[in-house]
């Protein structure tokens, strides 16, 4: 069974293939199925050329992401990781956002994000 500590550590390799420069080892992370709500993008990105069309255009920002809470439940060979992020981008500008990933544990015991849901934070009222 999955751990809390293996589910964080999958942000973890997304976050590294994003600083590849490399929109193809971010694209991998994800089920050829996934959904793909992302942070700078107006719909969803339902296929791998979408998702790596939206990284590709991402990716020349230079972001670095950081967690900066996480909540993870583990169902068998289902998990989500919901909480908070930031990506510090080439600029020094800085970018909070929610985010949720959904994975899912595929045939060869590894696992692929099959929703990924991110949403830049709202301004306090």
């Amino acid at each position: 069974m999955a751990g809390v500590k293996m589910i964080r550590a999958l942000f973890d390799r997304w976050n590294r293939s994003l600083m590849s420069g490399d929109p193809e080892k971010v694209v991998e992370c994800y089920a050829p199925d996934a959904v793909l709500l992302p942070t700078f993008s107006a719909g969803p990105c339902l296929t791998q050329a979408e998702r790596r069309g939206y990284f590709e255009h991402f990716m020349r920002k230079k972001p670095r992401g950081r967690i900066d809470e996480s909540h993870v439940r583990i169902f068998g060979d289902i998990a989500v990781d919901s909480g908070l992020y930031s990506f510090v981008l080439a600029d020094g500008r800085i970018t909070r956002a929610r985010y949720t990933f959904v994975y899912r544990r595929d045939g060869n015991g590894g696992w692929k994000i099959i929703e990924h849901h991110s949403s830049a934070l709202p301004e306090p009222m």
